[in-house]
């Protein structure tokens, strides 16, 4: 039998909670009972860890709009001790735990625009098993992390956060019926993740001089480890934008040389650039990465070639595809696969 525990800003009945924080905090840290803690409407601001396993946390509004986790650090706020706050202490909510679920939430990182405040997370996952559903994704740089981080870190101080010493564990995780938005890398990250029925939005970044196009961001970046056998995997996904002009958004870029990331019969707007990935200037990364599209076409078009492809993007044909089944990516080693 699951437990439940009771969220709403006013409070109400005895024993209901009006912090997310504090009713994560009175379910023991070893616990290993499902419970779930319905969150009632409202805006919840607060910086939320949940680092308790066997969670959901569930929405009770009529959609995933009603209820809104919510916070506004960013990556160049200046600490006390003088250093920048940086991308991995600027999150809003941070799952250090396995086996969580988020369900009809919001989940907001409400600092501003990138090019003020650079990166800022909403949601930093980090673990295995995670499940969300039918959940919106809102920030602009660095919206979703996947953890986990990357072995080494490129620049100095740049891992600061939460893991930066912690064992470097691959997660898999499940996305399904959401909405993510961002411009800069907004979905990136180490883990093997499944994204299935999603709406995935570029917003614009730099206003366009002259109506002269500008690149304005990238969908992910991902930091597939060396060997790992799945990076990203976008199944039934439509890529939008209302304000990008055509071609000024790439599928990704690699955050680090083995980035994987596939595209299955999903649809893209125009903002999508015909190369479709970048190779963010790293020649040695076009002989790495498997970045990869099947029966995906522009939402306008019904044919499904990109003769401008980059290179080093492939097509995937025949008994290609079928390796990259819900059930091979998620289910590697034991057969986990999340039917909701």
């Amino acid at each position: 039998m699951q437990d439940k525990i009771y969220v709403s800003p006013s409070g109400g009945n005895p024993g209901c909670f009006t912090s997310v924080s504090d009713a994560l905090r009175s379910i023991p840290e070893d616990n290993q009972n499902p419970v779930t803690i319905c969150i009632a409407p409202g805006t919840y601001h607060e910086k939320i860890t949940i680092d308790r396993s066997f969670v959901t946390l569930e929405g009770t509004g009529q959609s995933s709009e009603d209820t809104v986790l919510t916070y506004d650090d960013y990556a160049n706020i200046v600490m006390e001790d003088g250093m920048k706050m940086g991308t991995f202490r600027s999150y809003s909510v941070f799952i250090d735990a396995h086996d969580v679920t988020l369900k009809n939430l919001t989940i907001e990182n409400a600092s501003g625009d990138s090019v003020t405040h650079g990166q800022a997370i909403a949601l930093y996952a980090d673990g295995d098993r995670l499940i969300v559903d039918s959940c919106r994704l809102v920030g602009h740089q660095d919206t979703l992390f996947t953890g986990p981080l990357p072995p080494k870190e490129i620049q100095k101080n740049g891992f600061i956060g939460p893991k930066q010493y912690a064992p470097r564990i691959n997660g898999r995780h499940y996305y399904k019926n959401c909405y993510i938005c961002g411009d800069v890398d907004f979905i990136f990250g180490s883990a093997t993740a499944y994204f299935e029925n999603c709406t995935i939005e570029s917003l614009k970044r730099f206003e366009d001089d002259d109506n002269v196009p500008k690149i304005q961001g990238y969908v992910t970046a991902a930091s597939t480890p060396e060997g790992q056998a799945y990076g990203y995997v976008f199944y039934n996904c439509r890529l939008i934008s209302k304000e990008c002009l055509t071609g000024t958004v790439y599928l990704g870029r690699p955050w680090r040389e083995y980035a994987k990331t596939v595209f299955v019969e999903c649809s893209f707007g125009k903002h999508i650039h015909p190369e479709l990935f970048h190779d963010w200037n790293k020649e040695n990364a076009r002989n790495t990465v498997f970045y990869a599209i099947e029966n995906c076409a522009y939402a306008s078009e019904s044919a499904s070639a990109f003769p401008q492809k980059a290179d080093f993007v492939r097509e995937l044909v025949g008994d290609q595809v079928d390796a990259f089944a819900k059930e091979r990516v998620l289910g590697e080693g034991d057969g986990w696969c999340p039917d909701i």
